[in-house]
């Protein structure tokens, strides 16, 4: 089925307890509503419509699903419901918080607390002059402790991306839009195809994806730091994979920000995943404690080369 773009749920529709206020985002895996609970209190909810596999028209309800794609489309369902279903068990300030999900219209409904504010995106692209070390720092340090939570909890982000960071309008940044059922969809089922955004997403993303763990979440920080630096994103690591022409930010950025900040994001970014950090601890105590970053294909290098050195000397020394 070719993509096309699925019409939202019209404003004022009641939705279980909810009522939809209106479309908040429209994505090629679901929408986003801003709507409002029982209570009163407004709540933005996600509802999985995969676009490659369902169609829903304009004053419709219920998505259209041909048979070809209807496993496709209910174990994605399923995957979805799963993650609801981890995502509400976490309960930290710097991740979004599910508060509930629900099966409906023949799909399934994420509710998530409303937060006020804009995407870090948003904020890098109106206000560079703000973004200074001390920014970067404080900014991802506290989104590093709502990722190691998420780490805790044996799940992944696997879509960590400015866009995907959100500010509150205190700057406290929150994770939100996790891809991990995604990723699980793509790896088992050839018609969902993996949904990463290029330049964010690690080389594991693309080929061994048995590799993927937390330092592929360590990458996409790494990414999105050099992201808020430089404006738009780096290079595909794909695309680095094939020819590596990212120009390191010791390089790029030298005599702008400090050699350690600079280093540190050129460690989150290496392409092989051992030698990035291994955990989100050691990106954490890199960023507050400021100790030295040498990853250890630097070390392995600087072994070699210094080995290579001596064994001329001694050469020259016996003639």
């Amino acid at each position: 089925m070719a993509q096309q773009a699925n019409h939202a749920l019209p404003a004022g529709y009641q939705l279980d307890e909810y009522h939809i206020d209106r479309q908040l985002s429209l994505g090629g895996f679901s929408i986003v509503y801003l709507a409002t609970d029982g209570e009163g209190k407004s709540v933005a909810i996600k509802e999985y419509l995969p676009n490659s596999l369902a169609l829903r028209g304009e004053g419709e309800i219920r998505p259209s699903i041909s048979n070809e794609h209807m496993n496709a489309f209910r174990y994605g369902m399923k995957c979805f419901f799963e993650e609801g279903r981890a995502l509400a068990r976490l309960s930290h300030p710097n991740v979004i918080r599910v508060r509930n999900f629900f099966r409906a219209n023949d799909t399934v409904y994420m509710v998530m607390d409303y937060e006020q504010g804009r995407t870090l995106q948003e904020f890098i692209q109106r206000n560079r002059a703000a973004v200074t070390e001390n920014f970067l720092r404080n900014v991802f340090t506290k989104l590093l402790n709502g990722l190691r939570e998420v780490h805790s909890h044996k799940l992944l982000h696997l879509d960590l991306k400015p866009s995907n960071i959100y500010m509150r309008n205190d700057y406290t940044p929150v994770l939100i839009d996790f891809g991990a059922a995604r990723q699980t969809l793509a790896s088992d089922t050839p018609m969902l195809k993996p949904m990463y955004t290029p330049g964010f997403a690690s080389p594991e993303h693309y080929t061994q994806r048995e590799f993927l763990g937390p330092w592929s979440d360590v990458y996409s920080i790494g990414a999105s730091m050099y992201a808020c630096l430089a404006g738009n994103a780096p290079q595909a690591a794909d695309s680095r994979l094939e020819k590596d022409q990212l120009v390191p930010a010791m390089v790029r950025w030298e005599g702008q920000f400090s050699d350690h900040l600079l280093e540190t994001i050129d460690w989150c970014l290496c392409l092989n995943h051992l030698y990035r950090p291994q955990s989100v601890f050691a990106l954490q105590k890199a960023l507050t404690e400021q100790v030295p970053v040498l990853p250890q294909r630097e070390e392995r290098w600087l072994d070699r080369t210094v080995g290579k050195f001596v064994g001329r000397l001694k050469k020259i020394g016996n003639k």
